[in-house]
């Protein structure tokens, strides 16, 4: 009875693999000319202006321009800002997305789209409405300076305020589809053991989804490493106080277009070493 049983399962089993496979030859056979030529454009459209760069690149004078005092010192800031920022994303971030992955509430897709709105947000945009909300006349801001003489606009505190305003929504959304992929009962099992609901979080849940918090953090490292257009607009262009890279790389452009080219390299080194960190999470996948 077994024997009979099981023989047509494996039968089955042989079958749909030998499907598999010629699917599989099928599919490896000549690309289609309407797919790969929208795809080799696409590409070249991406790559070619990375090329450019590269290609633009004064190598001859780059270590001089590199080592100067306002290089370094807008490298300093926005290395500083960019860590503070993601130290702030992550304390407040990763609680927002186990809310938003665990909690079940009325308006959680409206909490969920308005926590994401940053992303579409034109940073210029979310500069205006940081102003409005912390500035020495915004809603906010109006009481921190009057009870507590806090001025938060064109500081450093503002840069890093700015710049986890716009990179937070990135952790957020690593961290949240990493705690939907994570089994739940883990959590369920030590509650029922006795943890609160809080210790499970801590002791189960953070260890389950560091990896997804990790990616999330450099991502919003990166996002915050990049900024511009809320910094300039709720910080200012202080040199030593408010000019991150990206600022500097602005200013060298309309007077010295050799130091913002070489200033946009050292932002895509960056770019390139974030890649690298994460190829294990995305670019492996096959």
């Amino acid at each position: 009875m077994t024997d009979g049983a099981t023989r047509p399962r494996q039968e089955r089993k042989r079958r749909q693999a030998r499907e598999g496979r010629q699917a599989r030859r099928r599919l490896r056979g000549p690309v289609p000319v309407p797919l790969l030529l929208p795809a080799l454009l696409g590409l070249a459209f991406l790559v070619l202006p990375l090329i450019a760069l590269l290609l633009r690149t004064p190598w001859s004078s780059l270590p001089e321009q590199l080592t100067s005092p306002e290089v370094w010192e807008a490298l300093r800031l926005s290395l500083l800002c960019a860590t503070l920022a993601t130290a702030v994303s992550l304390v407040l971030g990763v609680p927002l997305a186990w809310l938003l992955a665990r909690v079940e509430f009325p308006g959680r897709g409206l909490v969920r789209a308005l926590v994401t709105l940053p992303l579409v947000l034109p940073p210029v945009v979310g500069g205006v409405a940081l102003l409005m909300a912390l500035g020495r006349n915004g809603v906010v801001g109006r009481l921190l300076d009057d009870w507590f003489g806090v001025t938060l606009p064109f500081t450093t505190t503002g840069v890093v305020i700015a710049e986890a305003f716009v990179a937070m929504p990135f952790l957020v959304i690593s961290v949240e589809g990493t705690l939907r992929a994570a089994d739940p009962r883990y959590e369920e099992a030590a509650t029922t053991l006795g943890a609160s609901r809080f210790t499970a979080f801590r002791r189960v849940t953070l260890p389950l989804i560091a990896p997804g918090v990790a990616a999330g953090a450099v991502l919003a490292w990166a996002r915050a490493l990049g900024e511009f257009g809320a910094t300039i607009t709720f910080a200012g262009n202080f040199p030593g106080r408010t000019q991150t890279m990206p600022l500097a790389v602005y200013l060298a452009l309309q007077t010295d277009p050799a130091a913002a080219i070489s200033l946009s390299l050292v932002l895509l080194a960056v770019s390139v070493a974030v890649l690298a960190g994460l190829r294990d999470r995305w670019m492996s996948a096959s």
